[in-house]
């Protein structure tokens, strides 16, 4: 499935010596929402995602299929990882 994201914002830290945590803010196209996928690692390889809307909430469904997006499409989830990873300051 091809579908268009825009980046609106995204940011990358490190929560201790080898953890990391980040986020992307985004838009998918056609739908309605703005998301949030943040980004969670212990050792900067091995990544988990907790995905929520961003300004307001929205329908329950819109959010299950991104979220099914993600875990379905490698190019829009590498995607956002790399933006936020692209944010890390050097």
């Amino acid at each position: 499935m091809l579908v268009n994201i825009e980046i609106i914002r995204a940011e990358m830290r490190r929560e201790d010596e080898k953890s990391y945590i980040g986020t992307t803010v985004f838009r998918a196209e056609g739908e309605k929402s703005i998301y949030e996928v943040t980004f969670m690692s212990k050792n900067g390889k091995d990544w988990d995602y907790s995905l929520h809307f961003t300004e307001q909430s929205g329908d329950e469904e819109e959010l299950l299929r991104m979220d099914e997006l993600l875990e379905k499409d490698d190019d829009v989830y590498d995607k956002l990882l790399d933006a936020a990873l692209d944010a890390f300051p050097a």
